[in-house]
């Protein structure tokens, strides 16, 4: 035997051996299809063939079902929490860290912004009163759009979707195109005002119970119902959202149902953040306060004796990374 070919046979054997597919499943099917049809001996030629056109059948149809689940968008109402970037919940972070895109409000604050991979995509949809904003309509387009094309979409609010965040709006939109979606709950502001300032929200010696509301509408002209209001600031704390604008008028209707001018108020502005001021006083002073402080950035109000059982807490520790858990 020559050289060439003691050299040619080994490499020939080599090149032409059986090569093992790529994925093992069907490859374990196959051999068990093939050997089935060699212990039965009945029909070579058909069985062969029958075996084949079945594992190419499942095989596309496998490889259907795997491109639709990649076309199908997803939708995910995230809770980003008060602020304090600390705050967001482990969940929600490893959706942010998952996502194609995520669509933010104007109160998301930039560290948990700071948390999102870069190779995702952010887009700005904030509403912010007396400055350029997205109607809510525009946003519930832009999300159904970004889902329609088969995008993981988080949609990004601050504090929780569940308290005055138009979480319904969006939902109705994406329940109309037939996209699935998801809500993550997140801390709301109450809570973070609450645990950051030392004012709790409850008391059983002046608050048995607490209630959140909006100082705006979907209609901008309407205010709250002063009466019932009234009532409800004698019994029990009452949490305004988004009331800074109409602190006076609030104070005044406040006044004209008979709730005393000394009912403490108090003002907390970018609260859990390194930012957080607090402004306490009356109903008869808390604007002329608050005025003179400044305020412009979020602001939460409380309303009620709590804000007498003011807690001396130490926000320092809680920026301490000493005793912070291996996760």
């Amino acid at each position: 035997m020559s050289i060439a070919s003691s050299w040619s046979f080994p490499f020939l054997r080599t090149l032409f051996k059986q090569q093992k597919p790529m994925f093992n499943l069907p490859y374990r099917d196959a051999i068990a299809t093939r050997s089935s049809a060699t212990t039965t001996r009945q029909h070579p030629a058909n069985d062969k063939t029958s075996a084949k056109h079945s594992y190419l059948n499942k095989w596309f149809t496998s490889a259907n079902r795997q491109s639709e689940h990649h076309k199908q968008g997803q939708v995910f109402i995230v809770g980003a929490g008060p602020g304090d970037a600390e705050l967001l919940t482990l969940k929600a972070l490893r959706l942010l860290q998952q996502a194609d895109v995520v669509l933010f409000d104007a109160l998301v604050s930039e560290d948990i912004l700071a948390l999102i991979p870069s190779k995702v995509v952010k887009e700005y949809v904030g509403k912010r009163c007396k400055k350029h904003s997205f109607t809510q309509d525009e946003i519930c387009k832009r999300v159904v759009e970004l889902a329609s094309k088969g995008h993981r979409v988080v949609r990004l609010k601050g504090g929780d979707p569940a308290l005055f965040a138009r979480t319904c709006e969006e939902t109705d939109a994406l329940t109309k195109a037939n996209i699935p979606f998801a809500i993550v709950p997140g801390i709301t502001a109450a809570s973070g005002v609450s645990a950051y300032t030392g004012i709790p929200l409850t008391d059983r010696r002046c608050a048995q119970s607490v209630s959140f509301m909006t100082a705006h509408f979907k209609d901008a002209e309407l205010w709250p119902e002063m009466a019932s209001m009234a009532e409800n600031v004698l019994k029990q704390t009452m949490v305004v959202y988004m009331g800074l604008s109409r602190l006076e008028g609030l104070c005044k209707g406040l006044s004209q149902h008979k709730v005393p001018c000394a009912w403490p108020v108090a003002a907390i502005e970018n609260a859990t953040s390194p930012q957080q001021r607090v402004i306490t006083g009356v109903l008869e002073d808390i604007h002329s306060k608050v005025k003179a402080a400044n305020l412009t950035g979020p602001t939460l109000l409380i309303f009620g004796k709590v804000v007498e059982s003011r807690q001396q807490v130490n926000t320092l520790l809680l920026n301490s990374s000493e005793h912070a858990a291996t996760i």
